[in-house]
């Protein structure tokens, strides 16, 4: 009986080790705004590449802002940090993206494979995740789309 334990404990753990960890708190954004990013030269450049892509396949304005500036630079701004890692191949291990108004956390894009182990989902295509990870991070609501929903409440 102890055996089974000892053994079901140690698969679990070996499972439990081999995830992969994706969340994304949605940032609302009022369409019309622009975006600075906080640019990270230590993240490879075909992230900065493809996050700008991502938001410029939404109709988003962005410019990017060098290394250092501040939260409250402009009204929306977005920080990113990514890893990729070697293991039989070189993948994205790790991606994050902070959004900021006025300098207060707005969301929080997050995939983290780096407890994958020998899930092979995680060799991922890194800008198919890096756009899935904008288009989920970044929900656009115009004025006119509030003004309705209040409305809604006030006469539903």
């Amino acid at each position: 009986m102890i055996k089974k334990l000892v053994a079901l404990l140690g698969v679990s753990t070996i499972l439990g080790g081999c995830s992969i960890q994706q969340s994304v708190e949605p940032a609302r954004v009022t369409t019309g705004s622009e975006i600075c990013i906080i640019e990270n030269p230590d993240v490879r450049e075909g992230f900065l590449n493809e996050f700008k892509s991502a938001l410029s396949s939404k109709g988003v304005q962005y410019k990017v802002l060098p290394k250092g500036s501040s939260y409250v630079a402009c009204e929306w701004t977005a920080t990113y940090l990514a890893r990729w890692t070697w293991d039989l191949a070189l993948y994205m291990s790790y991606a994050e993206i902070n959004v900021f108004h006025n300098g207060a956390p707005e969301g929080k894009a997050l995939y983290d494979s780096t407890r994958g182990g020998a899930n092979m989902s995680k060799f991922i295509d890194a800008e198919t995740k890096i756009r899935e990870l904008v288009d989920q991070l970044l929900q656009y609501e115009t004025a006119f789309l509030l003004k309705s929903r209040s409305d809604e409440r006030t006469f539903g």
